[in-house]
């Protein structure tokens, strides 16, 4: 009878795991390299897998949404090109972005030097520091000792 009762709560919670995965609101795609990526309507709508992260995490992710021309000249140092296939920092955040969806990857949720990078590039770009300029101390502070740069291409 034990038996019977765990087979069936077992195959309960299996159950719930499968209608749960099938969900219609919730786009959500798990990559290789073991990032998730989730699709939102606008950059204004925040993905799921934020939910649990400090705020200054969620704050990173809403900035990097308004400043996707600066931060897709900026390189990334953590190797991420070569793992994720990544080409700026940006990709660190964000997937792709046009005028009706955001993919959102939440890679830069695992890595320090994805934030620090972001933080690092649109603090300096609020001071006024040209894409250029920023570009410049972003290749000289990450030169040595981080991974391979994303292969962004010279402003």
């Amino acid at each position: 009878m034990k038996r019977i009762r765990m087979s069936a709560c077992v195959g309960i919670f299996v159950l719930g795991i499968i209608s749960g995965c099938g969900s219609e609101d919730h786009n959500e795609t798990h990559m290789v390299n073991g990032d998730i990526r989730e699709t939102t309507a606008d950059k204004d709508i925040l993905p799921s897998f934020l939910e649990n992260k400090q705020d200054t995490v969620k704050i990173i992710y809403a900035e990097v949404a308004q400043n996707k021309d600066l931060l897709e000249s900026i390189p990334c140092y953590c190797g991420c090109g070569e793992t994720a296939g990544h080409t700026s920092n940006y990709d660190c955040f964000i997937n792709n972005q046009d005028d009706s969806e955001v993919t959102w990857d939440d890679h830069g949720t695992k890595c320090g030097v994805c934030l620090d990078i972001a933080v690092q590039s649109m603090s300096w770009s609020n001071e006024g520091k040209t894409v250029k300029e920023i570009r410049e101390r972003i290749d000289k502070a990450y030169k040595d000792g981080y991974g391979t740069p994303t292969p962004t291409p010279e402003v």
